[in-house]
């Protein structure tokens, strides 16, 4: 049995009940988690293991790949440079971008891929994962391709090319790579631990992914020239591949962020707590512009996009409010949660991947725990 470190104010102790119960059952591997009120931290908190075979703990410095919270980080240095002028989230992305003109695509504008919903949701098949490894290369792809779904009459979740998109407009506008962009505009600054892939010197702390049950989805009833099929075999996802030398290496700015839930906070909480120098409160705004609202073409369910987040969508999350909330969260059931209205921001990151892509029970009972003392307070 591994006890949890950290902290928590006496008003979380079920909270910590709820954690600590899920790593003596085994549904827990190793975690972290974080609640952030207005830049005081009400819960910093960690243990567990960072292998299966359980023979190192998982500690304060461990670090994990957060798969698709990944995608909040990548959000907000896009929405940087729209706070700097430098991007218009209503401009055609070919305007910083020529070649994603190609295909009929000239009129798709900048917040469509923020929003998932620009119709290229993955590489045109054949596609593995090693294409992804090399981010030019891939984007250039990417800008080849015709739309798979008219742009912006639908969401398609942008799985694992989400950062691929943005990372080249990032290049285009601000002539850095999307890595560089967060070592030196977001982590560096904001003194947190949290990388896109991850340098060698950090490989020894990072705990190992362990894989879930393979995806609920039905691929051949959806048909093989459908969103679904095309984003999940445009290239497959392997959560195994999470734990290689060449996915560390890589820049994968929708899935491959190696971080905790404290630095995780410590960079989204900019959000909850209005921009703290990094985003006006007219770009925050831009967040809550509704995108997408209705069953997603490649997750196959109700999703509400924003501008680079999701939005409260009860039928699917029940467990998020509907309020002035932003959020996203990573395969296997990491997340992140903005509440504006509270200045509240919950980050809890794992390496025991639960089903689904969309949180998990785990999460869900977590941030319900969470609401339950928030409001009673």
């Amino acid at each position: 049995m591994a006890e949890l470190q950290g902290t928590q104010d006496d008003r979380f102790d079920g909270l910590r009940r709820l954690l600590q119960a899920n790593l003596d059952s085994g549904e827990e591997l190793g975690a972290s988690l974080v609640v952030d009120l207005d830049g005081e931290v009400l819960v910093d908190v960690w243990g567990g293991f960072r292998d299966p075979a359980r023979t190192t703990a998982w500690d304060e410095h461990t670090i994990v790949n957060v798969w698709s919270t990944t995608k909040t980080v990548t959000a907000l240095a896009a929405l940087m440079l729209v706070d700097r002028g430098l991007l218009d989230v209503d401009a055609p992305v070919a305007r910083y971008w020529p070649d994603f003109a190609a295909a009929g695509k000239q009129d798709v504008p900048v917040r469509a891929l923020l929003a998932h919903t620009s119709g290229v949701s993955g590489l045109d098949r054949p596609a593995v994962l090693e294409d992804l490894y090399d981010a030019e290369r891939a984007a250039a792809r990417m800008a080849a391709q015709a739309p798979w779904w008219e742009p912006g009459t639908a969401s398609g979740y942008h799985a694992l090319n989400f950062g691929h998109l943005l990372g080249e407009l990032i290049r285009r506008v601000d002539g850095r790579t999307l890595t560089a962009f967060v070592a030196e505009e977001i982590a560096g600054p904001l003194d947190a631990d949290f990388t896109l892939g991850a340098p060698e010197k950090d490989w020894g702390r990072i705990a190992e992914v362990v894989p879930p049950p393979p995806l609920p989805f039905d691929l051949e009833a959806a048909g093989l020239e459908s969103p679904m099929v095309r984003t999940l075999t445009g290239p497959p996802a392997e959560a195994a591949a999470a734990n290689t030398d060449a996915w560390r290496r890589a820049e994968i700015g929708g899935a491959n962020g190696h971080g905790n839930a404290r630095s995780v906070a410590r960079i989204l909480s900019t959000i909850s707590r209005g921009g703290r120098g990094l985003l006006s409160p007219a770009t925050i705004d831009l967040i809550f512009r509704e995108q997408a609202h209705g069953v997603d073409l490649v997750l196959g369910v109700p999703l509400r996009w924003g501008i680079g987040f999701g939005l409260p969508e009860t039928t699917t999350l029940p467990y998020i409010p509907d309020r002035r909330i932003c959020f996203w969260g990573g395969w296997g059931g990491s997340m992140i949660v903005m509440d504006l209205d509270r200045r509240l921001t919950v980050s809890y990151m794992m390496n025991r991947m639960a089903p689904g892509i969309i949180g998990s029970d785990r999460s869900a009972a977590y941030l319900t725990e969470i609401y339950r003392v928030v409001e009673a307070s």
